[in-house]
């Protein structure tokens, strides 16, 4: 398959960002105006695909389709990796309504509702990206989830004449992201929390 031939711009076009905020099961999207839309997950069909928006031209987006009965919500990243070639492939239309949010926090969502949705799937460096954009009591979950699975991972490298991976080293993705983004420093202070307790436990 050929790669779709997009044109740069001088002057990138930069339209404003929708704010998402994740639950397990729920989607909530805060517009730029101000307005909110929550998006049910559960038993949606999520697909992923190249699109376009109109600007002056056609502008390059990556579409994820939410379709659940006779609901069909698109959020997009935003049209600014450049113009389309006209003529030169066909590319679905998103739908003016569509919620244009940071590639980041696109990928992460993406990601989340096409491996449906499970945390048991993730990874420490998935969580770490996944709490980015969740609510402030997902991003609690999702710490937990973290903190138990670095201790998993610690337990059973562990060894007396070796030592093994400390906690540390294996929380090392949310550490990380957590220098940056306020919800993953929640999810952070949530699996501090979780592991003291989990070694008090074990002791």
């Amino acid at each position: 398959m050929g790669r779709t031939a997009l044109y740069r711009d001088p002057v990138p076009f930069r339209p404003a960002r929708a704010e998402i905020h994740l639950e397990p099961d729920v989607l909530v999207v805060r517009l730029p105006q101000n307005q909110q839309r929550r998006y049910p997950l559960d038993g949606c069909t999520p697909t992923v695909m190249d699109g376009f928006v109109h600007h002056t031209e056609r502008r390059f987006v990556r579409m994820l389709v939410l379709e659940r009965e006779h609901d069909r919500n698109v959020v997009i990243t935003p049209p600014e990796q450049g113009s389309v070639a006209p003529n030169v492939v066909r590319l679905p239309e998103a739908p003016p309504d569509a919620a244009i949010v940071d590639t980041r926090a696109f990928e992460a969502l993406a990601d989340w509702v096409l491996s449906g949705g499970r945390l048991a799937a993730c990874s420490i460096a998935d969580l770490a990206r996944l709490a980015t954009i969740a609510s402030s009591t997902f991003a609690v979950l999702i710490g937990e989830v973290a903190a138990q699975r670095a201790l998993e991972l610690v337990w059973s490298t562990y060894s007396p004449l070796r030592g093994g991976t400390d906690l540390e080293t294996a929380l090392q993705p949310l550490i990380d992201m957590a220098r940056y983004e306020a919800r993953a420093a929640e999810a952070l202070v949530a699996a501090l929390a979780h592991a003291a307790g989990a070694s008090r436990r074990v002791s």
